[in-house]
Order: structure tokens, then C-alpha cells, then sequence
């Protein structure tokens, strides 16, 4: 797999927009970090129109960008036999139903049991490497504790191509979340921004200078005291349900850092026999970068999240 990637793309934006390029590239290039980018665009490896460009340059719409990805120091990540649900697997991508506890790609001290380590098995060289070399493979992710569906990108074009569907926001993900609290409403939309916490620099929450998020929900069941729902995502903020339900004050059951009520512990979890919070991503639907063939794929709720709704 070659180390050092060049990238050719004319920028998308319009006028009105005006985004920093290091900004910009963070929404194109799914899965590359926005401190990754100012780096690489900081030697020199991101010209605009055949000039180097800075960080900070407002985007007008039109320009020619090509961005060098450099080859990065070899990093061992053990490739570990771990069992994978594949839902879906060609010689491009695959399509996995990740189980709740497993975190996606190492980092902070994690260099094992993650899902690139067993991917790292399964796939062995057939990983992309856009994201870099902690994350071969991955375009989007889940949160440890949340279960459900995920794509993973086995070459370069059908990870660029994945990565500008979910940017334009044409591929979709749904998720089901099990709120603790009854919500009045049978459906609407939750548009606010979110951002890094102020104080708390470890979580998200809702904050004017975050980036715009949007969720649309649809009430499936109530119960006195929990609502089950069905959540599409328009844009994909980090632990953005998770913030959004807790900002209307009915978070998702078993979140131990949103949820300040009855379930949101480890001790709660326990209590209702499940693994990690009631979120799961149960529909995955985008275009094959590469054949065009249109995809759909759903995820039913795993067995100790459906076991809570079929007792309450």
C-alpha cells in the first residue's frame, strides 16, 4: 500500500460560505483530523491553484486544490483475530455491525482490541490509508459504547468517495435510541450547534461557537417513563445525539457522561442488563463509489438493547 498520496479536487464551496481551508478539507476529507490537516498544509503539501496556501485562507468556490498526504512513520498496530459481523464486504469496502464496547480505532493510550486491530486481520493490506495510520480504513465511526453500522474503505477512491457522501449529506444513517423521559412530540428536528465543552474538554455539548448539527427524530414507543426513537442525521457532530437528546433534557439511557438522571451510570447499565448506552445505528445507506449501485443495509437492535424495550 503507497505511503504518499496526492489528492486533486476543485473547491466546492460558494462565496457566501467563505470556510477556512483547514476547515474545508476537515468536511471533505472524512476521517483526517482537523490538526492533521494544518500540519500537512503547514509544510507546504496543500497548494492552491499551484501556490501554497495558509490554514486560514477563506475559500472563495472554484479553486484548484491538490493536496500531497505524506507518508507517515510506520506505527505496529497488531492485527488481532477478533470476531466481526460483516454485513456486507466486496473488494472496495465493507459494511460491519460494530457490537457496543468496542472502541473504533486506537488512540489515547489504546493500541488493542479495537475494531482496525480485528479489521487489520480480516483485511490485512486492503485498507485504505487517507485517515493515517491509526485509522486505516475507517470514514466515519461510532462511539465505544454505541452499536451499529459502519463502512470501511478497502482502497483510496471508495474512501473519497464515501467520505463526500456523508459531507453532502447524501448518504444516510439512522440511528434507534432508548430516551430516558417521555417526549411530548411524535417527531421534529433539533437544529443546534455543537462543540467542545467549555470547561469539560473531553465532551461536547450544545455551545453557539460549535459547528451546526441537525438531527430529525420520529417517537417509534412510550412508555411513563422512556421514549424509543428513531433519529436520521443530517449532519454527523460528534456525539451529536447524545447531546442533542440530553439538551431537551431526555438523554439516552445508559450514557454515562450526558445523562445526569436515573440511568446514566455503570451501576444503571448493570441494572438494566446492558452492555453499553441504548444507541444503535440501524441503517446504513449510500451509493457504491465504485459500481454506482445504490446501498441499503439495516442493523436489528442487539439482543441486551431489545431485551430492555421488550421488558418495559
Amino acid at each position: 500500500m503507497s505511503q504518499e498520496r496526492q489528492i486533486e479536487f476543485s473547491v466546492d464551496v460558494s462565496e457566501r460560505e467563505r470556510l477556512r481551508l483547514d476547515l474545508y478539507l476537515s468536511l471533505k476529507l472524512e476521517g483526517m483530523s482537523r490538526s492533521r490537516l494544518q500540519k500537512i498544509i503547514e509544510s507546504g503539501l496543500v497548494s492552491l491553484d499551484g501556490k501554497p496556501v495558509k490554514a486560514s485562507y477563506k475559500l472563495h468556490g472554484g479553486e484548484k486544490l491538490v493536496v500531497t498526504i505524506p507518508e507517515e512513520s510506520p506505527l505496529a498496530l497488531p492485527a488481532q483475530e477478533i470476531d466481526l459481523e460483516i454485513v456486507f464486504e466486496d473488494r472496495f469496502l465493507a459494511v460491519v455491525n460494530k457490537p457496543a464496547g468496542m472502541i473504533t480505532h486506537p488512540g489515547s493510550g489504546v493500541r488493542e482490541g479495537t475494531l482496525v486491530n480485528a479489521l487489520l486481520h480480516h483485511c490485512q493490506d486492503s485498507l485504505s490509508g487517507i485517515s493515517g495510520v491509526l485509522r486505516p480504513g475507517i470514514v466515519h465511526r461510532l462511539d465505544k459504547d454505541t452499536s451499529g453500522l459502519l463502512v470501511i474503505a478497502k482502497e483510496d477512491r471508495t474512501h473519497l468517495g464515501l467520505s463526500e457522501q456523508i459531507r453532502a449529506k447524501t448518504a444516510g444513517r439512522v440511528y434507534l435510541a432508548l430516551l430516558e423521559g417521555a417526549i411530548r412530540e411524535d417527531s421534529g428536528t433539533i437544529n443546534k450547534p455543537v462543540g467542545r465543552h467549555p470547561i469539560h474538554r473531553q465532551r461536547m455539548a450544545v455551545t453557539e461557537s460549535g459547528r451546526a448539527a441537525v438531527s430529525h427524530f420520529q417517537v417509534l414507543r412510550r412508555w411513563p417513563a422512556y421514549s424509543l426513537v428513531r433519529v436520521a442525521l443530517e449532519t454527523g457532530r460528534t456525539h451529536q445525539i447524545r447531546v442533542h437528546m440530553a439538551s431537551l433534557g431526555l438523554p439516552v439511557v445508559g450514557d454515562i457522561v450526558y445523562n445526569h438522571k436515573h440511568t446514566g451510570s455503570l451501576a444503571a447499565r448493570k441494572r438494566l442488563g446492558l452492555t453499553g448506552q441504548a444507541l444503535h445505528a440501524a441503517f446504513l445507506s449510500f451509493t457504491h463509489p465504485i459500481t454506482g449501485s445504490l446501498l441499503e443495509f439495516e442493523a436489528p437492535l442487539p439482543g441486551d438493547f431489545q431485551t430492555l424495550v421488550d421488558g418495559l
